[in-house]
């Protein structure tokens, strides 16, 4: 028994290339599917978690990869880890970078003898070389993708294994990226498993992609085209007759379509594209925040001689259509829905990147609370958890790869980041909410290299998935070439932080540009201010971007002011608020708190909304929402002051120490009382408002020294 020939096979598209392709066989219309039948997708597969039980050291060791070598004086640590939670957000950009090793036995149960085996890891970074009982199964190159390694012939069922991974998040100029604004968390810092799987399988090498590909087309309210690719591959010692039989369910279970291929030949080691066009009546349609429906599709590979399964995969299906126009910006299954959101890193204080599935749900939950519309997963690929999550939530993916800044000028520059893109794109291509994939962010350089590097990739995104829309995150000029490669782009805008006025030049920048190239499509893919949420002050100017001092006051100026010029210009496509939460960035040294970057809208520990998160909540968010500002500067020491309120409501009406402060009304939800003095010692401040029928009340108490 062998394994596939190639951890990756570049196919060249997604129903084409080295395989050989039943595209007739396979193009086999939907059968009716029995009235209100049900159905289970069956599991072949056996995944083993390999997330507990490993040894540590952060070091480079020789002889480390060997089954008998002595591990034990290392650290006992759990998957997801990584060796730099601490020192890589503490400031002074000088946190570990460089090797470390983590080594783990692992018992294969007999009963998988006869399957093939692959060790899945989910992501690690940035350079991991893999060994099982000491035979080497190669090396993968890039900090954000999960990969897989065959170990079949290395792995003994029955008995002890020993599995060893040297990583390293040293600086390679081979590999994106070179450098970037947050730190480069070292170590396997997502889930590590063990799959078993059946000789005829669903390839599991195909970038690691999951080796079926749902492609539609023609979607409507009253129809509906998949195209399923599935990429098989028969690695018994003989030729085998297959069946490759589809079904889709709605979210119910029940069958929504079912059609199956006629036998066909596929030679022992020899792999098989097949293609069946499957069409869906009346479908439930994936719209957004408004509707997250998700069907799912299954594909069986079944043996012909024996009628029996020998490897399913169930990937979900979110019927929609996109579009993007130059005047109207971003449409959802033909209906104008604007792209309001946030950005998001893959960090939290303590855990740094060694996040867990909780942990995402919790990001999330934050994300849906806020209101957003889209989410930009910057600057790399993100655990399959994230995209998941989208999906049923409902949010608009802008998914990208980690080329930041700079690029080297190489021919294995260009192939590890081609085939990050691949991954990319492979990994998570049946997500129904990613909208959008980006070859990049803010090259520092207009060059040759540069431009070479970026119109390969856009064409790549083009070859393979011609149905999304390719974008890019630019901080240079309008005119610059590094934003002419893709359908749509984005820019990086920061007036009133870095530079410039937040009153106005944001609106006029876009305004211009909308003047000047009418048809040019482009969003605003950053913008946002620091804040610390320790430090506050009435109505305070512009603080210096790298000073010590970054009131949270600020911030929420920035915000209402970047959103009132955003809301009213719909040609901009859409809006990323950079960021969603704190995160670490070593090299930086500002607003009080080294290592981190505070433009967040929540604190990296998830502890505290800052208040302009509330103001986009007011906004976005069609929940009640009535909150005091500056509720954390609870020790005063002028009397003289103002109360703001961000709500939903259209009154409020506020009291302080009892006495009446007045109803106000607003029209940005943003409301005002001026004039309000304190008195010495403790103040209570109430608000109330009606917000859907119902009365809501907040207060604080500041007090006055």
């Amino acid at each position: 028994m062998t394994d596939l020939p190639s951890r990756r096979l570049v196919l060249g598209g997604l129903a084409g290339g080295a395989f050989a392709s039943f595209a007739a066989g396979g193009a086999a219309r939907a059968s009716a599917a029995p009235a209100a039948a049900t159905y289970t997708p069956p599991n072949p597969r056996t995944r083993i978690d390999l997330n507990a039980g490993w040894k540590f050291v952060r070091s480079d060791v020789s002889g480390a990869e060997q089954p008998g070598f002595d591990d034990s004086g290392w650290t006992s640590v759990d998957t997801p880890h990584t060796w730099n939670a601490a020192d890589g957000a503490d400031g002074g950009d000088n946190y570990y970078r460089g090797p470390g090793w983590y080594r783990r036995h692992c018992a294969v149960p007999a009963a998988l003898a006869g399957k093939m085996l692959f060790l899945q890891f989910a992501g690690a970074n940035q350079v991991a070389d893999v060994w099982v009982n000491g035979t080497h199964l190669g090396q993968h190159k890039g900090g954000y993708s999960r990969f897989r390694f065959g170990a079949t012939a290395a792995l003994r069922p029955g008995a002890d294994n020993v599995i060893a991974v040297r990583v390293t998040n040293a600086a390679d100029p081979d590999i994106a990226p070179l450098d970037a604004d947050y730190s480069f968390d070292g170590g396997i810092y997502r889930n590590v498993s063990l799959w078993a799987v059946d000789q005829l399988q669903v390839q599991m090498l195909d970038y690691a992609g999951p080796g079926i590909y749902l492609r539609q087309s023609a979607v409507s309210a009253a129809s509906a085209t998949v195209a399923v690719t599935t990429k098989l591959w028969n690695n018994s010692a003989a030729s085998r007759s297959v069946v490759v039989r589809t079904v889709i369910t709605d979210a119910s279970g029940t069958v929504v379509a079912d059609t199956r291929t006629t036998a066909r030949t596929v030679a022992a080691a020899t792999g098989a594209t097949v293609v069946q066009n499957v069409t869906l009546t009346r479908p439930h349609l994936w719209n957004g925040l408004a509707d997250p429906y998700l069907h799912t599709a299954t594909v069986e590979i079944r043996d012909a001689a024996t009628d029996t399964v020998t490897d399913a995969v169930t990937e979900p299906l979110g019927l929609r259509t996109i579009a993007l126009d130059a005047a109207t910006g971003f449409s959802l299954n033909g209906t104008h829905l604007g792209l309001h959101g946030v950005n998001l890193h893959q960090d939290r204080a303590v855990k740094g990147w060694a996040v867990n599935d909780a942990d995402h749900t919790q990001d999330f939950d934050l994300i849906k609370e806020i209101g957003a519309t889209t989410i930009r997963m910057a600057h790399y690929q993100h655990d399959q958890k994230d995209y998941g999550l989208a999906d049923e939530r409902g949010l608009v993916v802008w998914a990208e790869i980690p080329l930041v800044n700079h690029v080297t000028n190489s021919a294995a520059f260009t192939a590890s980041t081609e085939n990050q893109l691949r991954e990319l794109i492979r990994q998570n291509y049946n997500h129904p909410s990613i909208a959008f994939w980006s070859i990049g962010n803010e090259q520092r350089s207009d060059d040759t290299a540069t431009n070479t590097l970026l119109g390969a990739l856009a064409s790549i995104v083009t070859a393979e998935d011609p149905d999304r829309i390719s974008t890019y995150a630019s901080n240079l000029g309008d005119s610059a070439g590094v934003a002419l490669h893709t359908q749509a782009s984005a820019f990086n805008k920061y007036y009133g932080w870095y530079g410039g006025s937040k009153d106005g030049d944001l609106g006029a920048w876009a305004d211009n540009l909308h003047k000047n190239a009418p048809a040019r499509k482009f969003g605003v893919s950053e913008y946002g201010a620091g804040a610390n949420t320790t430090q506050h002050a009435l109505n305070p100017p512009a603080p210096s971007s790298g000073g010590s001092w970054h009131p949270e006051e600020y911030q929420s100026l920035f915000h209402e002011a970047a959103w009132k010029q955003l809301a009213a210009r719909p040609f901009v496509w859409g809006t990323y608020v950079w960021n969603m939460f704190d995160f670490a960035s070593d090299g930086r040294n500002e607003g009080s708190q080294p290592g981190i970057n505070d433009k967040g809208l929540v604190t990296r520990d998830r502890a505290t909304r800052k208040d302009a998160f509330y103001f986009y909540k007011a906004n976005w968010a069609a929940t009640p929402t009535l909150y005091i500002t500056s509720r954390r500067w609870t020790q005063r020491t002028d009397a003289a002051t103002e109360l703001k309120v961000y709500s939903n409501a259209t009154l409020v009406t506020a009291t302080l120490n009892g006495a009446s402060l007045g109803a106000v009304t607003s029209s940005d939800r943003i409301f005002r009382w001026t004039g309000v003095t304190l008195r010495p010692g403790r103040n209570t401040v109430t608000v109330t408002a009606v917000i859907g029928g119902a009365t809501r009340t907040d207060s604080v108490d500041w007090t006055l020294g």
